[in-house]
């Protein structure tokens, strides 16, 4: 490291700046390579914060409780207010639970498969795909 910084400081100010385009030139080729490569794989390449929310993220789900005037709430985010209002007054919230059908009736989608974890890797999803 010594070397190299005694090499920088010896070098006039316009080969550094050559230097630094040179660098950033170089940087932003890599950049499209391996984009181009997650593009490939099938990898959306979008930010981080993107991809590490959850895939259910604006799915409808059916709702899960049921109040006494038709309202319903599918269990997700804030407790509604007509919920939150019959618990201040004893009730429990699983008394506002709709049946759910038993577990035979429910069918699933033939041929979907989902891997035990959260987000299945680039690889496994570009098997898929081919």
């Amino acid at each position: 490291m010594a070397k190299a910084t005694s090499k920088l400081g010896s070098m006039s100010v316009d080969a550094l700046l050559k230097l630094r385009d040179d660098i950033g030139l170089m940087l932003r080729h890599k950049g499209r390579q391996l984009q181009s490569q997650l593009h490939r794989l099938g990898a959306s390449g979008g930010s981080r914060d993107d991809r590490e929310r959850g895939s259910r993220k604006g799915v409808k789900v059916a709702p899960k409780y049921r109040g006494p005037n038709g309202e319903t709430w599918a269990g997700r985010g804030a407790t509604p207010k007509w919920l939150a209002g019959l618990m201040k007054q004893g009730h429990k919230r699983d008394e506002f639970l709709i049946a759910r059908p038993a577990s035979g009736a429910v069918s699933k989608k033939p041929g979907v498969k989902r891997s035990p974890s959260k987000r299945p890797s680039a690889k496994k999803s570009a098997a898929k795909r081919q």
